[in-house]
């Protein structure tokens, strides 16, 4: 046994090596989640059952190129491929998944979000010819979006419990096994697992409400917000570590949006695709149920988020329910509220994003006021105030 397994052996030895008494202050790190994080863990208040999933291991996604069709077995389908089979097949375009008519072999599934977020409504019409088509999962709720546009992780998570909320409310409880969930991971490596451990937690308690037992179905994808225009190399290394904080967090299909940030090559795609498959089959953590459970810390974590996103689902259910709250303009501004705060981080070097405003710092050239607005919810990257 390490001679640090107890708190106060592991004190001495940290006043030691940071030579003060007063080390607390030293190790504690400030986070905008509002979650307590501790420098040392020997137990957890609540320790958590192992937090399933619905598909046996990670599909790894591509976006769908010819040069593909052999070697990869998950494609994001944006336009008409014809004569694929025994493909798992993401639609993510409306036009498209208006006119596939799935056979028995297939397995699709549908990345088209019914909210129109502008409007604040549901596309019924849409819903419904998606509930008729026979898909494996018929309905997306995306909340890539929110992340993009600077939501806190428990925000995130409240937003998708109250999107799904109001999609029983007009479709009935049986709705909630043809969901696919759309999120986004970001660089916070270890919250971001916490964060789809969380939403399997807060996402089976909302369906024991109406008797069922139902875990989601989670697409996960690489986060815009940390990606700068000029910093290729860098970009690849965050996508990378947001993919592992995917796998291990218990996503049942990745997807590498690509590195280049606003331009796209057949190679930056392959090399994006690939980082899924370096991660898969070198370290295997695509096949793991639950790769966090047992972590003091990362359960830990999860029970927070888990906590503060019900805490938020409830209280806007109590103001009227997501698309009240999009009418009134409560949800775009929580959303500014704390995406601007976040890149008040980045301005001050908080935040510290290397090669935008760490080796080099460049120069200030938008202000945060050019960037959001608080009445709608749009993405934003962080090193857009830099280009």
């Amino acid at each position: 046994m390490s001679n640090t397994a107890t708190l106060p052996n592991w004190e001495n030895l940290v006043k030691k090596q940071l030579k003060t008494e007063d080390i607390y202050p030293i190790l504690e790190k400030e986070n905008l989640e509002g979650i307590e994080v501790r420098p040392f863990y020997t137990e957890v208040k609540k320790p958590l059952v192992n937090l399933p999933r619905v598909e046996e291991s990670t599909h790894l996604v591509a976006r769908y190129h010819e040069s593909l069709e052999e070697e990869v077995f998950a494609f994001l389908l944006d336009q008409n491929v014809e004569d694929l089979s025994e493909k798992t097949l993401f639609v993510n375009n409306k036009e498209l998944a208006g006119h596939i008519t799935p056979q028995d072999e297939d397995q699709y599934f549908s990345l088209i979000d019914v909210f129109n977020e502008k409007d604040a409504i549901i596309d019924d019409q849409l819903a419904k010819e998606l509930l008729a088509k026979g898909f494996k999962r018929s309905i997306c709720v995306d909340i890539s979006l929110h992340q993009n546009a600077g939501a806190a992780i428990y925000q995130q998570l409240g937003i998708a419990l109250a999107k799904t909320k109001e999609l029983v409310e007009v479709y009935g409880a049986e709705i909630l096994n043809t969901l696919i969930f759309r999120i986004a991971v970001g660089g916070n490596y270890f919250f971001e697992m916490a964060k789809l451990r969380a939403f399997k937690m807060v996402f089976n308690q909302l369906s024991k409400e109406y008797g069922l037992d139902e875990i989601p179905y989670i697409f996960a994808e690489t986060s815009l917000r940390n990606k700068a225009v000029s910093d290729n190399e860098n970009n690849l290394i965050r996508s990378t570590l947001e993919l592992a904080s995917a796998m291990i967090g218990g996503a049942d299909a990745v997807f590498t949006n690509n590195y280049l940030v606003n331009r796209s090559t057949d190679n930056s795609e392959e090399i994006s695709f690939k980082q899924q498959i370096v991660l898969a089959y070198e370290s295997i953590i695509n096949v793991f149920e639950d790769a966090g459970n047992g972590s003091f810390y990362i359960e830990d974590v999860t029970q927070q988020i888990a906590d503060k996103a019900w805490e938020l689902f409830v209280e806007m259910e109590e103001a009227g329910g997501y698309l009240e709250l999009l009418k009134q303009g409560v949800v775009q501004k929580k959303i500014y509220d704390h995406a601007i705060e976040e890149q008040q981080w980045i301005e001050e070097g908080k935040i510290k994003l290397i090669g935008v405003n760490l080796y080099p710092k460049l120069d200030v050239k938008k202000s945060i006021a050019d960037l959001y607005d608080e009445k709608e919810i749009k993405a934003v990257r962080w090193a857009e105030m830099f280009e």
